[in-house]
């Protein structure tokens, strides 16, 4: 069963990524840590930055929630942010929708100048969460189990590599009883350094009686084997956050962001992400539901002969920038670094196969 459009956000899927680099200052800012504390601490500060992109600005911008378009198998979304001297060279973004059933999102984000490479995958796993109100059971909420991971890799001016396993906060979709959905993170995700370094970050949210949206506590915390200072950040995630020892500003992501470059639709190939939606988008956005409708059955329909013939043929579909692979020995290392309980769900490894 598809989602009727007027739910729709008029995005999809494999835009999501870009919000990993909507301050490229800040994922650039990486490189520049003088030693492994400062550019662990630069890596959380660009980390908890994307958080407004990818879980409020929808809601912001669309007065709710909603859900975003869920992307074909061999979709594409490609993007830049350009040079300049705070960042050095150009920031480039390569997506590709590598599975559909389940939908498993791969992305690359690169800015050769300073020596970063970020490369990860998401999917996700919904469930319903009952809550009771004034001792009735009501709709609750959605929760949204993300499942995957991102590696950044910092080239070192030493010519050794420094790197970082991101993981993933869980979803809380809240607002479903009011008709109003937003979202909220939830429990733990972690940042944990080659060199040692751990950031710890906690999600609160408002509850239904108390608390305030959108909080966080990160802690970061030294190698085992030496004594370094351990840093906590506090605050919002969508606004601002201090460093709790000194009370220095830690994050704050009120200013404007910069939205990603892609070539206009004429000059886009038929896989990439805004010229295959471009008819469930423009109806969406003008409330055309009926046109929406038709385009998203039509692209759909399209996508089940494929795999049709696909199985007629005894053929699979073709990646074109990344691949499946049996294991991920970055994520296994990193992973027993953990001082918390490691990842263990993550079951889907892809790796990137080349530049685009």
């Amino acid at each position: 069963m598809t989602a009727p459009p007027f739910i729709l956000s008029p995005i999809s899927l494999t835009e999501f990524p870009a919000y990993w680099c909507e301050r490229p200052e800040l994922f650039a800012a990486i490189a520049d840590g003088k030693d492994e504390e400062a550019r662990s601490l630069a890596a959380l500060k660009w980390f908890i930055s994307t958080l407004k992109g990818q879980y409020t600005s929808r809601n912001e911008s669309l007065g709710s929630e909603k859900k975003p378009l869920n992307p074909v198998l061999g979709e594409l979304f490609y993007g830049t942010w350009p040079a300049n001297t705070a960042r050095g060279g150009e920031t480039t973004l390569i997506v590709e929708q590598v599975s559909h059933h389940p939908p498993i999102t791969a992305y690359r984000i690169v800015n050769k100048a300073k020596g970063l490479t970020l490369i990860g995958h998401s999917a996700q796993k919904t469930s319903f969460s009952d809550v009771l109100i004034w001792g009735c059971t009501s709709g609750g909420s959605i929760i949204v189990k993300q499942i995957g991971h991102a590696v950044l890799t910092v080239a070192l001016p030493n010519g050794k590599e420094e790197e970082y396993l991101i993981t993933l906060p869980r979803l809380r979709i809240d607002g479903l009883w009011y008709g109003s959905p937003y979202i909220e993170l939830a429990e733990t995700s972690y940042i944990q350094s080659s060199s040692g370094w751990l950031s710890t970050i906690e999600y609160k949210g408002k509850g239904y009686f108390s608390g305030k949206s959108h909080t966080f506590k990160a802690t970061v915390t030294p190698p085992v084997y030496m004594s370094g200072t351990t840093h906590v950040i506090e605050g919002t995630w969508h606004t601002t956050s201090k460093d709790t020892r000194s009370g220095a500003t830690f994050h704050d992501v009120t200013t404007p962001k910069e939205e990603v470059t892609v070539k206009p639709i004429q000059e886009q190939d038929e896989w990439e992400s805004r010229k295959l939606w471009f008819g469930v988008a423009k109806g969406i956005r003008e409330g055309d539901f009926d046109t929406a409708a038709k385009e998203k059955s039509r692209i759909e329909n399209e996508q089940r002969q494929r795999r049709k013939d696909e199985v007629g043929a005894g053929t699979t579909w073709q990646l074109k920038h990344f691949q499946h692979a049996a294991e991920d020995p970055i994520y296994e290392r990193l992973g027993q670094l953990f001082k918390a309980n490691p990842p263990t769900e993550d079951t889907y490894v892809y790796k990137n196969n080349g530049p685009h």
